[in-house]
């Protein structure tokens, strides 16, 4: 059932417009960004940023994902394109941002930006969305202009700690005590047959000091982390490694990860060590077949011809080894890039299995709200087409505080909990998992 506060939130269809028309060069896409709010979208030489805020929807509940479709629909049906572009992302677009739990406090959001400046590998362009109220005639288009370009800012550099006892924990991280005793838990709770595997996350979190550029961890992601999609919607901040769900032209694709082992690019020996051991260990490979038929289990019913990798793959990040699988498919009906979402949230990888007893579990064990971390991030176009990548390696900054305009940011970090399990280590693997958010908001370059 649609909330009151949806109903809302969608109201009457607006009538939007979207031009879209070629860039005669590339564009460095983070110097159109804003700095205090900036919409992203990126991997290597593919993405976008958003300028500004045309609509927003909200979301809350069970059925979020569901109702954001058709609200999309709605909209897309009655708007008005003019994209002679015709790639991926062109034309109208969104950008979301949705919460892990049902029950959570965080709400969800679509946000259809003013301006979008996109680059696909050496082709660009810009697309302007406009509402268009009844006076208006149908030919009456404004001509996109790029936004001003401008350099990176000043950037101080955040420290990201776990709370103390004296710091709200819903707020500014959790304790480590806390995590350990919440394995050590969940491990008895495996071992009593309650849940075959769950994933416990941790927090930490610290201060952005006001006028900050938050372009400045942006950019060290993109340029670290090229096999990730980088991205900044709505105050959430990160570079996730695992596409969720990639819907265009009827092709549907996925990677899923699960098995963690931390790199050590200094010393080659011990690294490949590392990933050798990933690869052979049983613990590891029996996690990632839970997040392998949970994602084949829930795509099934909405696609044809899928197929993937034979075996797990081990997947090379600056941070960490991880167990990769590739899925691919043809979609079988006319359906949504959320609705293929909404069959997928949430998976083994980051709830556990089965499902529905391990979300239970996790919101018994974290003493907090996830909020958006491990839900869906990404965007859809007009065609119902889009890239959703799951919200790992990142953190929501708040808004700016009234008196001193500081912001909080809060960073999520966590791990698959099976029978076996040793806490020091499953710390250690989210000490790992934290790195590309800690790095790219230190004060080092």
């Amino acid at each position: 059932m649609t909330s009151e506060a949806n109903r809302h939130a969608v109201g009457e269809i607006p009538h939007l417009r979207a031009v879209t028309r070629p860039l005669s060069e590339l564009p460095r896409l983070l110097s159109y960004a804003d700095p205090t709010n900036p919409m992203f979208w990126n991997r290597d030489d593919r993405g976008c940023v958003g300028v500004g805020e045309v609509l927003r929807l909200t979301f809350s509940g069970e059925q979020r994902y569901l109702e954001a479709s058709r609200a999309w629909r709605e909209i897309a049906a009655h708007a008005e394109i003019d994209d002679p572009v015709g790639m991926p992302g062109s034309g109208l677009l969104a950008f979301g941002t949705f919460a892990f739990a049902d029950d959570s406090s965080v709400e969800s959001v679509l946000i259809v930006p003013r301006i979008l400046v996109n680059r696909h590998r050496g082709t660009a362009w810009i697309t302007e969305i406009t509402r268009v109220d009844s006076s208006q005639v149908a030919g009456e288009k404004s001509v996109p202009v790029l936004p001003t370009a401008t350099d990176l800012g000043v950037w101080h550099g955040v420290e990201l700690h776990a709370a103390s006892d004296s710091v709200d924990r819903a707020t500014a991280g959790s304790k480590v005590d806390d995590y350990l005793a919440g394995v050590v838990e969940a491990t008895q709770r495996i071992d009593a047959g309650a849940v075959e595997k769950v994933v416990l996350s941790r927090q930490i979190a610290g201060e952005v000091s006001a006028g900050a550029d938050l372009r400045v961890p942006l950019d060290r992601l993109s340029a670290k982390y090229l096999d990730c999609w980088t991205f900044a919607v709505d105050g959430l901040i990160g570079a996730s490694p695992e596409t969720l769900v990639r819907s265009t032209g009827g092709a549907v694709s996925a990677r899923v990860l699960a098995g963690t082992r931390g790199r050590h690019p200094e010393d080659a020996a011990r690294d490949r060590a590392a990933r050798d051991e990933l690869l052979r260990s049983a613990k590891e490979q029996h996690e990632h077949d839970f997040a392998v038929q949970s994602v084949v289990t829930a795509l099934a019913p909405h696609v044809r011809d899928m197929r993937t990798s034979d075996d797990p793959f081990a997947l090379q990040l600056p941070n960490v080894w991880h167990l990769a699988t590739d899925l691919g498919a043809s979609l079988g009906a006319e359906t949504t890039a959320l609705e293929l979402v909404d069959a997928l949230h949430p998976t083994a990888a980051v709830a556990g299995t089965p499902t529905a007893d391990a979300v239970e579990l996790i919101a018994e064990l974290e003493p907090f709200d996830r909020g958006r971390y491990s839900g869906a991030v990404g965007w859809i176009d007009a065609d119902g087409d889009g890239e959703w990548v799951i919200a790992l390696r990142c953190a929501q900054v708040t808004e700016a505080d009234g008196g001193s305009g500081s912001r909080t940011v809060v960073a999520t970090a966590g791990g698959g909990i099976v029978a076996g399990s040793d806490p020091q280590h499953e710390l250690g693997e989210t000490v790992s998992k934290f790195r590309p958010i800690t790095e790219a908001f230190s004060s080092g370059s």
